[in-house]
């Protein structure tokens, strides 16, 4: 599979994206999956095996590595992709639908001599527009929810050299020693921020949908209410074709 046809896939709608809509796609997979692949999965791949402590206390290691590691990041990460590009999915599915929709139709009787039920089944019309809004919100409002649980598992989204455990069986408060604390820092500021970035996106394209959508019916109002007549005439008018006046100059013999 090539880029166009992952971007075809995951874009939504497929022949009919917003500029918003490509740079959204394209955070995703140049920002997001292709760190995730390449480099985050490697910082956190011996974190366990890294993690030391300062007594050796059977079964400290893995309490205190749970406490402070309750859920993967990686893990987190991937499931945030998961759910993130569902909605895209969802409404590719939409358009192949109405897609094959429009194909029976067109091969049955009825419709070899009627008008087609959709004048191009891709295009972000009726509830296509509806579902693509619904994925958008779906999207925004997934970043967020994952930027929330982050922050509440991990407070500000800090990594520290050096953090205290004393759930049992440790027999004491003992110091625990995370593997590249910078290099999580690092990692984790910005996938927070590609998360941020993307809700942004999210946001815009919402609301360029929405203004768009009523600066169309505000034009179909006014159409309405205009005379057959006077559009007509202004119709006219604009066809047409310009004439320059040209002033003749006389002079006096």
């Amino acid at each position: 599979m090539n880029w166009s046809s992952l971007q075809d896939l995951l874009s939504g709608v497929n022949k009919y994206p917003t500029a918003l809509g490509c740079i959204w796609l394209s955070v995703v997979f140049v920002f997001r999956f292709l760190v995730y692949v390449v480099a985050a999965e490697q910082v956190w791949a011996d974190d366990q095996r890294d993690f030391e402590r300062s007594t050796l206390q059977p079964g400290c290691t893995n309490v205190c590595y749970n406490h402070f590691f309750p859920v993967s990041h990686i893990r987190l990460w991937a499931l945030q992709l998961i759910f993130v590009t569902c909605p895209s999915l969802l409404v590719t599915m939409r358009v192949a639908y109405r897609e094959d929709r429009e194909q029976k139709h067109r091969k049955t009787g009825a419709g070899k001599n009627s008008q087609r039920l959709y004048l191009n089944p891709g295009k972000k019309q009726g509830g296509l527009r509806w579902t693509y809004l619904l994925s958008l919100v779906f999207k925004a409002s997934t970043d967020a929810a994952f930027l929330y649980i982050f922050h509440r598992l991990y407070a500000n989204f800090d990594m520290p050299r050096v953090t205290e455990c004393s759930v049992p069986p440790c027999p004491h408060v003992v110091d625990c020693f995370i593997a590249r604390p910078t290099e999580k820092k690092l990692f984790t500021y910005f996938m927070v921020a590609t998360a941020t970035l993307r809700i942004v996106l999210n946001l815009c394209e919402i609301s360029y949908l929405v203004t768009k959508r009523c600066w169309e019916l505000a034009t179909q109002h006014q159409t309405k209410g205009l005379p057959s007549k006077t559009v007509e005439n202004v119709t006219n008018m604009l066809a047409e074709p310009k004439i320059t006046p040209v002033c003749d100059t006389y002079t006096d013999k």
